[in-house]
């Protein structure tokens, strides 16, 4: 450490995040040794990618690779860059990710951006911008759905970010605000934060066993504005917390996470659901979602806020509108209690049960790994480009779990399992 870098004040507890750091390495990804590892992150996210990597080469990584994003870059794209550009991405870039997944390389996903970096730029572009990512990325998505590899991903307090979530605030005091947030809701704020882990994992572990024990049919969702079946794909498993990736490693996705998770068939959800909390999605803030489903398919969107995005989400392939996953989280989760608005899905879809659109993880299904697209497709599950969460739980959400018979067992009440 420099004489410069020890003179720099910081409202970040740095013994939090590094704790935070460890726990992306022993936890998160719980990396092999030898194995490498690629990690993309904002260039604001430094302090914190220079921890993971010490952790990671100190775990035995291979080789770790950093890719840095920068606000002021990404903004000038939209400033200064010509329209045909909008239309491209680097896929150079996501099919060298793709080999090194292939390879057995660990990717670790560092957040920490202005959620609404993108409010102020032409829509459109930004949305032509997403599409064109989304079709690039597909090599290197597939096989981060697919499980192929121990991924995960971890949050890093913003300057922009914190602002907007503690508006009142000056710059050092919501950045301070942010980081105790995050380091709470990563359990990270107590003296040993990987066996608070194994504890966490062994509690959604029960929630679901009992699930997968169920073998339900489909799940029936009432509550204000909500009248919904989803059903779930033939084969269906439910997974949460620390889960095995197809390279045999255990590790967890999501840093946070409350949920458990599984797929849903993509031509059984029939019904309306309203959305309980605002969806942050590439700089644009999407509220009071209201949607009706036919046969699987989304028929008729609403929003009060960011509806032109939101069905220009939709209008990204077929599979934009149906779902590709559906997740219990309840109602007294950590994050719920916090009453905080994140701005972003990592943190928020822990707050409330939640469902997506978009994309299918094979994960999802008894012996996922071992299924050939074609074959998750004929049970049910979806494909796109996409995979965006968004929540419909809250206090007043009531779930009935359907089994194959038509009885009914209460999963959910009044947001809490049953």
């Amino acid at each position: 450490m420099t004489q410069h870098q020890r003179n720099i004040v910081t409202p970040i507890d740095p013994v939090k995040l590094d704790r935070l750091a460890e726990v992306a390495v022993k936890v998160g990804l719980q990396l092999a040794k030898g194995q490498d590892l690629v990690i993309t992150a904002p260039v604001a996210a430094l302090p914190l990618v220079r921890r993971i990597v010490q952790h990671a080469y100190k775990a035995g990584a291979g080789l770790v690779t950093p890719f840095f994003s920068d606000e002021e870059i990404t903004l000038s794209r939209y400033r200064f860059g010509p329209d045909e550009s909008f239309d491209r991405a680097a896929g150079w870039l996501y099919e060298g990710m793709a080999k090194a997944f292939g390879a057995n390389t660990a990717r670790l996903a560092v957040v920490g951006d202005d959620p609404m970096l993108l409010s102020g730029e032409d829509a459109a572009k930004v949305a032509r911008a997403n599409k064109a990512n989304s079709m690039a990325y597909q090599p290197a998505l597939e096989k981060i759905v697919g499980f192929d590899v121990n991924w995960n991903i971890v949050a890093y307090p913003g300057a922009a970010w914190a602002k907007l979530m503690f508006p009142d605030d000056g710059e050092s005091e919501a950045v301070a605000k942010l980081a105790d947030a995050i380091f709470s809701a990563s359990r990270v704020d107590n003296d040993d934060p990987i066996a608070n882990w194994t504890t966490h994992n062994a509690a959604l572990r029960q929630r679901t066993d009992w699930l997968n024990g169920q073998r339900f049919h489909a799940l029936h969702y009432s509550g204000p504005g909500t009248d919904l079946t989803v059903g779930l794909a033939d084969g269906h498993e439910w997974v949460g917390g620390a889960s095995t990736a197809k390279n045999g490693i255990v590790c967890n996705p999501n840093i946070p996470t409350e949920e458990v998770f599984t797929t849903p068939h993509a031509l059984r959800v029939e019904g309306h659901v309203r959305s309980t909390k605002p969806l942050s999605y590439q700089g644009t803030l999407i509220d009071d979602i209201a949607v009706r489903f036919e046969k699987g398919r989304i028929v008729e969107a609403k929003a009060s806020r960011g509806a032109d995005v939101l069905n220009k989400v939709l209008d990204t392939d077929e599979g934009a509108r149906r779902l590709g996953e559906v997740a219990l989280v309840p109602h007294s989760s950590p994050i719920s209690k916090s009453g905080l608005l994140f701005y972003n899905t990592l943190f928020d879809e822990n707050a409330a049960c939640h469902i997506a659109l978009g994309q299918c993880y094979s994960k999802c299904f008894v012996d996922g790994g071992r299924l050939s697209p074609e074959q998750i497709a004929a049970q049910g599950g979806n494909k796109s480009f996409i995979h965006i969460d968004w929540m419909i739980g809250s206090g007043e959400t009531d779930i009935d779990g359907i089994t194959n018979d038509g009885r009914r067992i209460p999963v959910f009440r009044k947001g809490e399992w049953a």
